[in-house]
């Protein structure tokens, strides 16, 4: 796990073999990404690293994300789903993600075209956060979440993200796959095998 916001740009962001190679989606977009964070942090947020992302904070709370898939390099807004959008350019990764939006991006021309939309999208999520509103979150599915689980889901952003993008069917199935031992160790074991495929936003049979 990386511990600096610009080894990140520099490197990636160290959950795969593939860091600091030319197969590192971080390195991949690294034009692209480079160029966000300077749109980004002349809003005003602060620069964090968290779940091995940069990550950018108002007064503490957590604004938005940058990341990258093979597709794309992206924004995420972490409560999106309360902004306007009056340009309707926001999307949600999955049908299933109730709070994220992203704003998705494969060149440098489109994030130049976009620059006075990201920034005013950011001031709008920070009066967001100044207002104190919250993500009306839909009643979750009825099978008890277990703490081994639930540790790695309050630690890992990225993680609960996916996980909340899943589809109640697909997280059913993991969770149902994670309470079934009776030993936490081999619970979290489980929990570990299935991290990078929840990541990936699959479920166990994909």
């Amino acid at each position: 796990m990386i511990t600096n916001v610009e080894t990140y740009f520099d490197e990636g962001c160290g959950r795969c073999s593939k860091m600091a190679t030319p197969l590192c989606r971080v390195r991949t977009w690294e034009t692209e990404l480079q160029l966000l964070r300077k749109i980004i942090l002349e809003t005003g947020l602060v620069e964090e690293l968290k779940w091995s992302h940069p990550c950018y904070t108002f007064q503490n709370k957590n604004v938005v994300m940058i990341g990258t898939t093979k597709a794309c390099c992206a924004i995420s807004f972490f409560k999106g789903v309360l902004l306007e959008d009056k340009q309707k350019v926001l999307i949600a990764q999955t049908e299933n993600m109730q709070a994220t939006r992203q704003l998705q991006f494969t060149n440098t021309a489109q994030i130049l075209e976009l620059e006075n939309t990201i920034k005013a999208y950011i001031f709008e999520a920070i009066e967001v956060e100044k207002s104190g509103a919250k993500v009306p979150y839909k009643e979750p599915i009825a099978i008890e979440t277990p703490e081994e689980f639930q540790y790695f889901l309050d630690n890992d952003e990225v993680l609960k993200l996916a996980f909340e993008g899943l589809t109640p069917g697909r997280q059913k199935a993991y969770l149902l796959h994670f309470s079934e031992p009776k030993q936490s160790k081999t619970k979290t074991a489980r929990v570990e095998k299935w991290m990078s495929q929840i990541k990936r936003g699959k479920g166990m049979n994909d």
